[in-house]
This record gives C-alpha cells, structure tokens and sequence, in this order.
C-alpha cells in the first residue's frame, strides 16, 4: 500500500481536436494491481468538456469481493512541461467490482483548453498521482482454464522421467532447476502452503511457471517485449488465483514494469526523435525545392522589375517634354490673353468716338436739311425778305428776322 502520491504514469494526447472517441492509457501497477486512466476529449457526458477517470485494468483478475482505496489527480501539462491545469485531489475513494470508475466528468472545458495548446501541435500530457492506501484481495475460484494450460504443457512432453526429475520440498522439479527452487523456497518458506492442487504433475508445471516469471524479470527492461511482460503480469496472476504467495513477487513486477516503461519509453522517444529527424529531412527538402523555385521566380521578377524600370525612365523623359510644351503653349495663351484686353480697351475707344462721330454727322445732316428748307423758301420769296430787310431796319429785330438770324446761329453752332 502506498504512503504518499507518486507519479505513476505519463500519458500523451495527440490531435486533441481531432479525437471523439475515448482513449485508454496503458496500464500502470499500483497497490497491487494494474490502473488505467480513461480519456474522453469530447467528455463522457457533456462535449463541451474534457473528461478524466482512473479505473482498474482487468477487474475480473482481481476476484471476487476485491477493493481498493486510493486517493489521486490529474495535472495537464503542455509540452514544456508548463502546468495548464491541475484536479482538485479524490481522497479515500473505494474502488470495487461496484464502483470500476472515479474521476472528473467536467475536468476543463474543451475551448479552453484547445486555446491552452493551440502552440503546442495540437497535443498535452496527462499525469496521474496516486496512493493506494488499502487493499482488500478478493478470492478465486480455481481457474480451470490455467489447469488445462498446464496439462497440456505436461503432455507436450510426455518423455519425462522420474530419475530427471527431483523432488525439492513436495515438488518434482529438473536436476537443472533444484538450485532456484530451493532459493525461491528459502526465502520464501510459506509461497506454496496454499496451493489448492495436489497433483504432482500440476505442481511442478507450477513451479516451472514461476521460475519463469522470475527469470523473464531478471533480464534487463530493454531486452523483453510488451507481449512477455503482459505474459509476466498474466502468468502472476494465475500463479495467485491457485495459492502461490506471491506479493513480494507482484512488487518487484511493479518495479520491473516501471522500469521497463521508462526504458521503452527511452526507447520511443529516440525512435520519435528519428522519425521527426526523418520529416525535418524531408521538410528541408521541400523547403530546397521551394526555394529553387522562388529563386527562378525572382530571376524571372527582377527582368520584369528592370524592364518596368526602364519603361518608368522613358515615361518620365516624355513626362518632361509634355510639361515643356504645356509651358510654352500656356505662355502663348497668356500673351493672347493680354493682347485681347488690349484690343478689348481700344475696340471700347474706337467704339466712343464712333459714337461721337455718328452724333456730328447726324448734326451736320440735320443742319443740311433745314438750310436747304431755308434755301427753298427764299428761293419762292426772294424780294419781300430783302425789301424788308433793306426798306425797313425798324423791322430788323422784328420776330420774322429774329427767328431766321437765330436758325443761322443755331446752325452756325452745329456746324462748329
């Protein structure tokens, strides 16, 4: 049972907007069994939620009437390992056959948390603590299925014989394995007082499943495959359900599976490394292409740039001229402009003495016309004006004369 939280397992999510369906981790030992984290990026009840839960991984291995009491939470963290959020802690919380599931249905909202690693590829991790701090074993019926297994591994070699065999406390084992059974049951006296099955065959299969268990768990983490220590972690828990005591063994398995995820992990880590080797290779290789291809491009640009260069140049020459003529041609327009005032002021002048003119001519005929009137009347009289004029000088200022000397001025006036 633990004491106080560890870390037992890091879990990654990637394409997190992309995903719907649930996610199960791999599993991970605590408090004597395997735990699971259960993932549900569109949640378990709502979509607009991230959903968290911790589970056992095979209940049904664990008996009948079997608990756990533990106490966990969750912290998510982006991929520099900066803390985006972090559960509340569930304490004391009974797991069994009743109650498989504790954990977060409304952990953090999906937007929020996609806005979170919207940097960071699309993808976060997952980190679980966990203390187990009871646990009540549950009890098996005897498994047939591992009976049959073991028989039929019996019958696979039938040519065994008594004198190949030994017999190290109760169990006909090889002369070649006498020195690691006795080790095993010198340190461990009690491993097999309970075991159910009296048969010597069964009993030595066993024990031979045993010892393989412990000698997979002696080869270094690396060198064994996922499927051998899933075969560990199932050969145990056999070994179990028929009577071996074997808790120290299912630690030292913990350990073991720690160990060996780590170095996998290790392992998938340089192999990820490689593979993202690999896509920048290949991404630096469409970048060169590109890149050829920009460069032909801006050949290609900067003949176009030179040739607009030159057709701005000629433009602007013939700007030049334009703005030369324009010059000149507004000089002229001015010159006209003044030359036309001046005709203007002299047409108004010549247009004045017109007028002037026109008026002494219309004058002059006037004075013409009552001369000849005049003329005409002496002409039909002759003789009475100038007697009068001669016989009479009384009459001189008379009104008749003084009427005709006044007509004479007034043409006088007009003709001068």
């Amino acid at each position: 049972m633990g004491t106080q939280f560890r870390k037992a397992l890091t879990l990654t999510v990637t394409n997190f907007s992309q995903k719907s369906s649930p996610i199960n981790s791999p599993p991970f030992p605590s408090g004597g069994c395997d735990w699971i984290i259960k993932v549900y990026p569109k949640g378990s009840g709502d979509d607009n939620y991230l959903s968290l839960f911790l589970s056992p991984d095979d209940p049904k291995s664990l008996g009948i009437n079997w608990k756990r009491k533990a106490n966990f939470y969750f912290v998510l963290l982006n991929q520099s390992g900066r803390e985006l959020h972090k559960t509340p802690e569930i304490g004391d919380q009974w797991f069994c056959a009743d109650s498989l599931s504790w954990g977060f249905p409304q952990t953090l909202p999906r937007r929020k948390l996609a806005d979170k690693i919207f940097l960071d590829n699309d993808r976060f991790n997952i980190e679980i603590y966990i203390k187990v701090v009871e646990v009540v074993e549950g009890y098996h019926m005897f498994p047939a299925s591992f009976t049959n297994k073991l028989l039929q591994s019996c019958l696979a070699y039938p040519d065994k014989s008594e004198k190949d065999t030994v017999d190290v406390n109760g169990f006909q084992v090889l002369s070649s394995q006498v020195t690691s059974v006795r080790q095993v049951l010198d340190e461990h006296p009690d491993i097999a007082v309970d075991i159910r099955s009296k048969n010597q065959v069964v009993k030595t299969e066993y024990m031979n499943v045993l010892l393989r268990v412990i000698e997979t768990m002696g080869k270094p983490p690396q060198s064994i495959s996922e499927t051998e220590l899933t075969n560990v972690h199932s050969e145990l828990t056999e070994l179990t359900e028929v009577g071996f005591k074997v808790e120290w063994l299912k630690t030292k398995l913990e350990e073991f599976s720690v160990e060996w995820k780590k170095a996998n992990a290790d392992g998938c880590r340089i192999q990820q490394l490689e593979e993202h080797v690999k896509n920048l290779e290949l991404t630096v290789l469409d970048l060169k292409a590109e890149l050829d291809m920009e460069k032909a491009k801006s050949t290609s640009d900067a003949a176009t740039i030179l040739l607009l260069q030159d057709t701005l140049s000629d433009l602007k020459i013939e700007l030049g001229k334009e703005k030369a003529k324009t010059a000149t041609a507004t000089d002229k327009f001015f010159l006209l402009k003044e030359t036309y005032s001046d005709l203007k002021v002299e047409l108004e002048k010549e247009k004045a003495k017109s007028s002037s003119a026109a008026a002494k001519v219309l004058s002059l005929e006037e004075a013409l016309s009552d001369l000849k009137v005049e003329l005409n009347q002496n002409r039909e009289s002759p003789g009475t004006n100038v007697l009068s004029w001669e016989d009479d000088d009384d009459d001189l200022f008379s009104n008749t004369n003084c009427l005709g000397i006044q007509q004479k001025t007034n043409v006088y006036k007009r003709i001068n």
